[in-house]
């Protein structure tokens, strides 16, 4: 019996490294992204293998119903979120539609199709949910001096690994594994599209990020971070996070008293 994964943003860099990795182990695909272009030459260079391309726009409302429905009818056995844009820039300067067009792709659209697809995942009891977030998901309290500041950018980053630890609690115990990887940078297109040249930065390969993605996912890795050596940095986050919220009272506290 046939394997099937869908992955969104599969059109170029890290998304198209999962398609090419899911195809190289045997499943079918339904590749999904905005160049019809780049997703037919995908399926001619992989007749091995059954591919459906699905041209959908995620940053509209009905580009990501469309798919919603996709993932609520098709038995996947995996989903990939991988679907984004950039748009690094302080809010301020962050134009109205561009705003909408970066929390749909990263917010709305993987929260939409993680719900369609998750029932169907539980009733048969297997699948597996992976989100692509990135490390800027833990930069929020940088100093402003320390990279530029993209706060909506980083916010769907941060939801995304929020969202994940909450989904996987949500469904331990039913089959289904939902993860979240944060790359660094990575050797892709994604920032040359916005004019901007990282050949000087050192890059992890995209395929290297798949590889460390899945990986993570075999070791239970809810959160996994390829370029982190030390798990337990991440580790820390979440105990100091859980430590937090563990540690509130009805009581105003000391400090904010008058």
């Amino acid at each position: 019996m046939s394997r099937l994964a869908l992955v969104t943003g599969a059109t170029s860099g890290i998304g198209k490294a999962f398609a090419e990795r899911f195809a190289s182990d045997g499943y079918d695909l339904i590749v999904v992204g905005r160049r019809r272009d780049r997703l037919a030459d995908f399926a001619s260079t992989h007749p091995e293998i059954g591919v459906r391309t699905v041209a959908a726009d995620l940053s509209t409302e009905d580009g990501i119903a469309a798919l919603a429905r996709i993932c609520a009818e098709e038995p996947l056995e995996v989903l990939v979120n991988n679907a984004g844009v950039s748009h690094y820039m302080p809010l301020v300067e962050l134009p109205a539609d561009k705003a909408r067009e970066l929390v749909n792709v990263k917010v709305l659209a993987p929260t939409q199709l993680m719900r369609a697809a998750v029932g169907p995942m539980q009733q048969r009891g297997r699948g597996t949910i992976l989100n692509v977030a990135g490390m800027i998901a833990f930069s929020g309290p940088a100093d402003k001096h320390v990279m530029p500041r993209r706060a909506v950018y980083t916010g769907t980053l941060a939801y995304l690994v929020a969202m994940t630890q909450a989904l996987a609690a949500e469904v331990e115990d039913s089959g289904v594994t939902v993860g979240v990887v944060c790359p660094g940078v990575v050797a892709t297109e994604f920032h040359s599209s916005q004019g901007m040249d990282l050949s000087a930065v050192p890059r992890m390969s995209a395929d290297d990020l798949v590889t460390g993605a899945l990986r993570g996912l075999e070791l239970g890795e809810t959160v996994s971070a390829p370029g982190v050596e030390d798990h337990r940095l991440l580790s820390d986050v979440f105990t100091a996070g859980l430590a937090a919220f563990g540690g509130q009272s009805p009581e105003l506290a000391t400090r904010y008293a008058e």
